[in-house]
């Protein structure tokens, strides 16, 4: 297979950028997902359908679960000081406690650890419901167990599982420690570094981390850092506790626009000794066990945001209903209809994505990465576009504080941007959804130019030029077997799938290599494909729910939005393959250099300019914190702590 790198055409910037990108996802899995095959114009079908079901599956978890949701709703509508947590910035220690006592915070840890060993699905279940109530929790909740302790489980040693798990289950918080000042999205650009010392026993590890949720009062952190193993830098995972030497907490968090009680440390370390046992699955491997848990993370940050959507959407309705303007409640106007219908749609749709995607996680498929992206960055676009919608509908009542949708606006905002800026994951689904099939299509062209025409070669020239110069598209993949009254709607999917691979092929034949830095062309292909798995996800919850007899109002609900929700993905793909071919990206690039230009008369001074700017470091105007609320940092010196016992005797 031709590689990528090697084309014409490419600039060594790019090349670089590829390769980097090959070394951070690591080799493809032996078999393609479902997204990847989208690209391909097929539908896994045996994937997709039926709809995973973890209470046929597992039936004891399901009921557990439910009696947790039960208990946990009842202490977050009743107890839980969700407007206090978001006005003092703080979450408190009691509040930490009662998780722990509930075993929220222990819900995926092993039952022989001291955990509720439940499964992923069922975990997303109660992140949705914290986030309901009380997006900062939701954060907490899910970057304890998501990324937190989930490296421990899933790469640790047995020893390793029995020394730190039980506490994680039961005391501790626990940190992940990734993001960096010159490090955010580019995971593999690690700064932080770790040699190993003279004795041979231990890492020395230099460097800092910054984002570190809840690091200021975890007792345990997942520590990214390069390493330099055979003349070649690689990413090593490590453990280590606040109690070590050389650790220095300097700042524990800072204010913020959305969850707003929750803590983002910045971490230096400072030769710190840590026991070559502390590390996580093997030296110079720690690139997989960072990609790996924010596989899991992405999913939970969806259902945070699904619990908050839907709790808008639901106070929109009601406020809608008996908020009266001209005499008529607000519901009447028809444009309040077409929100409301938008916010039902797009809470159903990402309903079905993200449970999908939680039963592809349970059920351990083999090449998820991109469907966990799809769920992210579907799940924080439309959930923010949703609760934009309940802030309209409310009007001014909306943006007041006292009525919860107003912070479920601003805890939502973050979600497009962390775990994977939406703009970075389209790129990314775009270039690993399409990376095998490009490579395909660059072996014939290369194969075709230099005049080998071998038996294999023509097999596969034949139906690609038949695509890319004459228009012919590929037939369509069957369709799934649906319910008869779903059937045209499964078609429909499918005449998608086989457009999408179509476009692909028509943009690389246009574009050649260009086609790596056109990042609009790359936004506007994977939009369709973001759609089309949001649409099959959808389907397949409907078909099953369908098959399973429901019926009564919240299903006929959801089943009409669910309909809608089709007509809206059917539009916006139409729009994305329109705007490859019209589109203003020329008079863009224009306007875009030109305000380049202009911004580079204006002071650095006047401006806040990046803490790490490789070209304009210490030349910005220092930020305004005189009233702020500042949050000191201090050092950890707490044996066997938790960070949290420091930080409450500290006031």
């Amino acid at each position: 297979m031709a590689d990528l790198k090697t084309m014409k055409g490419v600039s060594e910037k790019d090349r670089r950028m590829i390769a980097d990108a090959e070394t951070l996802l690591g080799p493809e899995p032996d078999s393609m997902g479902v997204v990847k095959n989208y690209f391909w114009g097929n539908l896994r079908q045996e994937l997709l359908f039926p709809y995973p079901d973890i209470a046929h599956d597992s039936p004891q978890e399901t009921a557990e679960c439910d009696q947790l949701l039960a208990r946990l709703e009842e202490y977050l509508k009743n107890e839980h000081p969700a407007l206090e947590i978001d006005q003092d910035q703080h979450l408190p220690e009691w509040v930490i406690q009662r998780l722990f006592e509930l075993g929220v915070l222990g819900l995926t840890i092993p039952k022989e650890m001291g955990g509720l060993g439940m499964g992923i699905t069922s975990y997303n279940r109660v992140l949705e419901m914290i986030g309901k109530y009380c997006g900062s929790t939701a954060v907490v909740v899910s970057a304890h167990q998501s990324i937190g302790c989930k490296a421990v489980m899933l790469f640790g040693t047995p020893e390793q599982k029995e020394r730190w798990l039980p506490k994680l289950a039961r005391d501790w918080l626990s940190a992940f420690c990734l993001s960096e000042p010159n490090v955010g999205c580019d995971a593999g650009g690690q700064e932080t570094h770790c040699e190993i010392s003279e004795d041979g026993e231990h890492l020395i590890l230099n460097g800092e981390k910054k984002w570190a949720t809840s690091g200021a009062i975890s007792g345990l952190f997942t520590v990214m850092a390069k390493q330099t193993i055979n003349g070649k830098e690689r990413v090593t995972a490590i453990v280590c506790t606040p109690d070590m030497e050389g650790i220095d907490i300097f700042q524990k968090n800072r204010a913020k626009c959305g969850i707003r009680g929750t803590w983002q440390a910045r971490i230096r370390f400072t030769n710190v000794k840590v026991p070559r046992s502390n590390v996580l699955h093997k030296e110079g491997h720690g690139l997989k066990v960072a990609l790996t848990c924010l596989n899991y993370g992405r999913c939970t940050l969806s259902a945070g945001m699904l619990g908050g959507a839907k709790r808008a959407k639901d106070q929109a309705i009601k406020w809608a209903q008996t908020r009266y303007q001209f005499q008529r409640p607000l519901a009447e106007f028809e444009l309040v209809q077409e929100m409301i219908a938008h916010m039902s749609s797009l809470c159903f749709a990402m309903d079905s994505v993200l449970y999908m995607t939680t039963g592809m996680l349970d059920r351990h498929d083999e090449d998820i990465m991109l469907e966990t992206a799809i769920c992210k960055v579907f799940c924080s676009e439309m959930g923010w576009q949703s609760v934009n919608d309940a802030v309209q509908i409310m009007g001014g009542e909306g943006y007041m504080t006292e009525n919860e949708v107003e912070r479920i606006f601003r805890d939502s905002r973050i979600n497009t941007i962390v775990e994977g800026a939406n703009e970075v994951m389209q790129g990314f689904i775009f270039g690993y959804g399409a990376k095998q099939l490009a490579e395909q299509m660059l072996g014939v062209k290369e194969a075709v130019d230099d005049f080998r025409f071998s038996p294999a070669v023509i097999r596969a020239a034949i139906p690609l030029a038949s695509e890319v110069l004459l228009g012919i598209r590929r037939r369509s993949p069957d369709a799934p077997s649906v319910s008869d009254e779903l059937r045209p709607h499964a078609e429909r999917l499918c005449r998608q799938i086989s457009e999408l691979t179509y476009q692909f092929k028509k943009a690389s034949q246009k574009h050649d290599a260009k086609i790596i830095e056109r990042q609009c062309v790359q936004a506007r292909i994977a939009d369709a494909a973001i759609y089309i798995h949001a649409w099959a996800c959808t389907l397949s919850r409907l078909d099953r729910d369908i098959r399973a007899g429901t019926d009564g109002t919240e299903f006929e609900a959801n089943k009409a939005a669910a309909l809608h929700f089709f007509e809206i993905a059917e539009l916006e793909i139409a729009n994305r393959y329109r705007g490859l071919y019209e589109n203003a990206d020329k008079s863009m690039l224009k306007a875009a250099s030109a305000a380049l230009k202009h911004a580079d008369t204006l002071p650095n001074s006047d401006y806040f300019i990046h803490e790490k700017s490789p070209n304009a470091q210490d030349t910005g105007m220092a930020p305004k914190q005189d009233s702020i609320k500042q949050f000191p940092g201090h050092h950890h010196y707490v044996a066997g702590g938790t960070g949290r016992e420091a930080m409450e005797s500290a006031g």
